[in-house]
């Protein structure tokens, strides 16, 4: 729940509201001046926490506090993210055996790193007549890759381009 929806002390509009207080225990239905005026006396916050149940449900807190701590939690849930980077490789349909090799060890150190790899093959000029090159290639880099990947997305003309997308293999 984003901060900017909550309602505080002041802000919050209806008559009567559903109180906790800061222990958790719940106080009952209240007027709402009444339990402002009582977390205030408290040195806390009416929070607005349940805005369509009825009676509203507020809790008493420390406002400054509680903002902290739900910010604090969006932090760490994104540092849990692992975000994934696409790679790409490119060669060539008449690629020689060393570089296919030299390249196939790229996308396998990529693949190790957790990230996706598309594997690209460019046609120039008269080898748009042979896409059957740019498949064989494509196939030689998977079976250089010796079942370490998920395919993704299966090799596919696209313009002049024909490439495919690898993912790492999950681990269990």
């Amino acid at each position: 729940m984003a901060d900017k929806d909550l309602r505080i002390n002041e802000e919050i509009r209806v008559r009567e509201v559903r109180v906790i207080d800061a222990a958790g225990e719940q106080r009952g239905i209240m007027q709402t001046l009444e339990a402002i005026r009582i977390a205030k006396e408290d040195g806390l916050d009416l929070v607005e926490v349940a805005p369509q149940a009825s009676p509203p449900v507020c809790k008493m807190l420390n406002y400054g506090k509680f903002k902290f701590e739900t910010e604090k939690k969006v932090r760490d849930s994104k540092k849990k993210q692992k975000l994934l980077k696409m790679k790409e490789i490119r060669m060539q349909p008449k690629i020689a055996d060393g570089d296919l090799d030299f390249k196939s060890k790229h996308v396998k150190e990529f693949l190790d790193e957790g990230n996706k790899v598309k594997v690209t093959v460019r046609f120039r000029g008269r080898e748009l007549a042979h896409t059957e090159l740019g498949l064989v290639v494509l196939n030689d880099v998977l079976k250089k890759l010796e079942g370490e990947y998920v395919l993704d997305k299966a090799p596919l003309m696209e313009g002049r381009f024909m490439s495919m997308i690898i993912g790492p293999k999950v681990k269990k």
